[in-house]
């Protein structure tokens, strides 16, 4: 069997070495090739095929006496490994997922340290392995387990939601020297316990639209030492021993994301990290909704539709007065409707999204109808005003101040979101041309952003998914909501701000000659109804009641399909 591994060993390292950072030189390839021994040094990556047969040995030696802690851990895309103290494993001695790894707590004078590798698939899996020391003051990463399987554990477990992504991890220990008791977990909450340890959390996202193994091998050693972690992480907020070792983040299906905690002893200075831990939100073997296919076509034809409409109002809105009502209309509608059958209905999203679409039509009609009876130019600017304050107040919570631990306060966050989108229409009551000129130029544009979303991964979607997902989620205020900003989204945000800036402006040239606002229509048709019945030399008064004019166009129909009478006398001739 040595020979058919080692071959496939080769053609797996021909497959993914040589880019993205994986060299092929002789470390990896001896790898594969030394009948299933993986020979690691202390803080160096390798790269290892694991299959489900052949367990891969690990071993490094040749440890230094100063070191009193190392943690082994693998890395693969999205199948799951077994990684092991014993050939056999056990509940106890071993863990399985995508991200694990184990902690050998040194013995005096030992320099050997073994594990075991393999994959639970029949195909072979890339994966990437390190073994990381730590010295007797550095704190030892869930050494005070009480929730999982292992007696030490410094994985991060991670489960994920289309909405939220939670984390959880057990509690650190302070460090110690070879052979010495390990200090007790529970003995008391002074500065020489575990209670003084401070956990920072960090987050670090891949490149977006990139769902390749490759990519991921190479970035999540960025995320696997204390300093590394440090230079290239997101800080998100430090825990101390009195919080619940649990963070939950919003949920970004198809962005790469990696997750590690760093255990921080302010006595000695010194640091540990867990087990990075990285996910995608979303499946790479569902045949439908998968990673590469999120957006459903229900929902690419309804933000396309949108966009369209959008992209008209944006910079023909104020023109066409109504049709921008309708726009307004239909968004303000649409998305409390939404929230309406969401909340207490169990439909399915597909059914949801019709019914919102009819629902909005009618609201956007019903806005435009209500300006053709009532002319309340008030009215309606204080909608538009709703609908555009509603976009800014969305765009202020996007940014980091959304994040701050006040705004878990589901009052305070819902108080201040209201009084910032009740801001603008307040602001503009004085110049209503303009409210309605600036809401048409960015909500139209926006429409844009909304559908480009449904085809190219961009943040700048998650404007108003996140407060969606607020509204509909009773739990979602616990969850932190950033997001990954890179290539993608200044270049989408470039043409938001074009498209915005060139709907104002031309909308504003277009209209500072005219008059604010069309007259009142149903003044105007009345006026015009009374000018024609008393006025007898007006053609217009000629003109047959509704009814009869109907009456009329029937007959003509039915005419039409009437057969033709042939020509010719019927009478016979007088003598």
């Amino acid at each position: 069997m040595r020979l058919p591994l080692c071959v496939l060993g080769l053609l797996g390292v021909l497959r993914h070495g040589g880019a993205s950072g994986f060299p092929l030189d002789k470390k990896v390839s001896s790898s594969f090739c030394n009948a299933g021994l993986l020979e690691l040094s202390l803080g160096k990556f390798r790269n290892v095929l694991l299959n489900q047969t052949n367990p891969v040995e690990a071993v490094i030696r040749n440890i230094a006496s100063n070191v009193t802690v190392v943690i082994f851990q693998v890395h693969a895309q999205q199948s799951n490994v077994v990684i092991s103290f014993d050939k056999n494993p056990s509940v106890n001695s071993s863990g399985t997922g995508v991200d694990r790894g184990l902690v050998s707590i040194l013995r005096p004078q030992q320099s050997v340290c073994t594990w075991y590798l393999r994959s639970l698939d029949a195909s072979q899996v890339l994966s990437t392995a390190i073994s990381i020391p730590y010295m007797e003051k550095d704190p030892i990463p869930g050494a005070c387990n009480l929730e999982f399987d292992l007696e030490v554990d410094p994985n991060i477990y991670l489960d994920y939601t289309l909405v939220d992504i939670h984390i959880k991890f057990a509690p650190a220990n302070l460090g110690y020297t070879r052979g010495a008791n390990p200090p007790s977990c529970d003995s008391g909450t002074g500065q020489n316990s575990r209670w003084r340890l401070r956990y920072d959390v960090y987050q670090y996202f891949l490149p977006e639209n990139d769902l390749s193994e490759m990519v991921l091998m190479s970035h999540i050693r960025k995320m696997s030492e204390v300093e590394s972690i440090k230079a290239n992480g997101i800080k998100m907020l430090t825990l101390t021993t009195d919080d619940k070792t649990n963070v939950y983040f919003s949920s970004l299906p198809g962005q790469g994301v990696i997750y590690n905690v760093i255990v921080w002893d302010p006595l000695w200075n010194t640091s540990a990290a867990y087990i990075p831990v990285h996910t995608y939100a979303c499946s790479f073997v569902d045949l439908v909704d998968n990673c590469s296919s999120l957006s459903k076509l229900s929902t690419k034809v309804f933000f396309t539709a949108l966009a369209v409409l959008g992209l008209f109002t944006c910079f023909f809105g104020h023109r066409f007065w109504k049709t921008d009502l309708f726009f307004m209309g239909f968004i303000f509608t649409g998305f409390f409707f939404f929230v309406f059958i969401t909340r207490v209905t169990g439909l399915g999203y597909d059914v949801r999204l019709i019914l919102t679409a009819v629902a909005g039509i009618i609201g956007g009609l019903f806005l435009a109808a209500s300006w053709w009876r009532f002319g309340s130019v008030l009215l309606c600017m204080f909608i538009i005003g709703l609908v555009l304050g509603f976009l800014f107040s969305s765009t202020v919570f996007f940014t980091p101040l959304g994040d701050y631990r006040v705004f878990r306060d589901d009052v305070v966050f819902w108080v201040t979101f209201s009084s910032v989108a009740l801001m603008i229409p307040v602001l503009f009551v004085g110049c209503p041309r303009i409210l309605n000129i600036l809401a048409s130029g960015i909500v139209g544009s926006y429409a844009v952003i909304l559908a480009i979303a449904c085809y190219v991964y961009t943040s700048l979607a998650y404007i108003t998914l996140d407060l969606l997902r607020r509204v509909l989620n009773d739990y979602f205020s616990r969850a932190y909501t950033n997001v990954p900003f890179q290539t993608n989204d200044f270049i989408i945000l470039s043409v938001w701000t074009m498209l915005a800036l060139s709907g104002v402006t031309v909308q504003l040239r277009r209209e500072r000659s005219e008059v604010p606002f069309p007259p009142h229509p149903y003044l105007t048709w009345k006026r015009e109804r009374e000018r024609r019945s008393t006025n007898v030399l007006d053609p217009s008064h000629h003109i047959p009641p509704l009814r009869e004019r109907i009456h009329n166009k029937l007959l003509h129909i039915k005419e039409f399909f009437q057969k033709e009478q042939p020509a010719g006398e019927r009478t016979p001739l007088l003598l």
